[in-house]
């Protein structure tokens, strides 16, 4: 399998096991980067149903982890809320071309990190599952739900600044490695192709040396 091929792969395999309970801080994820590179390095439709499925079947798994060992009612509506975020950050991805540059891939996987916490904390505000009483449903709210979140747990300016770091620290390397496979399976060809045109063509004599 060619390095261009086998490496969307690999990024599915290094999220899927991001995903691993208690492996990351809160909202320190994989998923950012994950689904802003599958919009760009993926083509067609599978832009769009690799990455939703493997969310999907990720998501269903962590349900089932917390509903059976840890005894909490995880399956909620509320949880496809996040899938509006998933699909912007696959459409932002899909704006880009796998050819853009580096700095400009990973200030799109920021940017992207971004828009989500942004998506994903207003519609926590807006529908406010839980019944948070900060959730008010004016101007202040919808900014206490953007910076100091509600009482008993960290700030969501906390999870806003893990969001942008793992956003950009994932993104870096996904776009790195696809960079990196890119070159080395270029710089191969490159070599193949030298090999090659040294060769002599068939039936063509190789030059007889020269009698003493």
């Amino acid at each position: 399998m060619k390095r261009k091929a086998l490496m969307p792969v690999l990024l599915v395999l290094v999220f899927a096991l991001t995903r691993i309970p208690g492996l990351m801080p809160p909202n320190f994820s994989a998923a950012y980067a994950f689904l802003f590179c599958a919009g760009v390095y993926f083509t067609g439709r599978a832009g769009w149903w690799v990455p939703l499925t493997v969310m999907a079947v990720t998501d269903l798994g962590l349900c089932a982890y917390y509903q059976w060992f840890k005894g909490i009612d995880a399956f909620q509506p509320h949880l496809l809320v996040p899938y509006i975020g998933y699909a912007g950050l696959i459409w932002l991805g899909r704006r880009f071309k796998p050819e853009a540059s580096f700095l400009s891939l990973l200030g799109g996987g920021v940017l992207g990190a971004f828009l989500f916490y942004l998506i994903t904390n207003t519609a926590a505000w807006f529908f406010n599952p839980f019944g948070n009483p900060e959730y008010t449903k004016d101007f202040a709210g919808w900014l206490i739900a953007l910076t100091k979140g509600t009482a008993g747990y960290p700030t969501t300016l906390e999870f806003f600044r893990n969001t942008l770091t793992s956003g950009g620290l994932f993104t870096g390397l996904f776009v790195g490695a696809m960079k990196l496979g890119e070159a080395m399976e270029k710089e191969e060809e490159a070599e193949s192709e030298e090999e090659e045109a040294g060769e002599p063509e068939a039936g063509e004599a190789e030059p007889e040396e020269a009698p003493a």
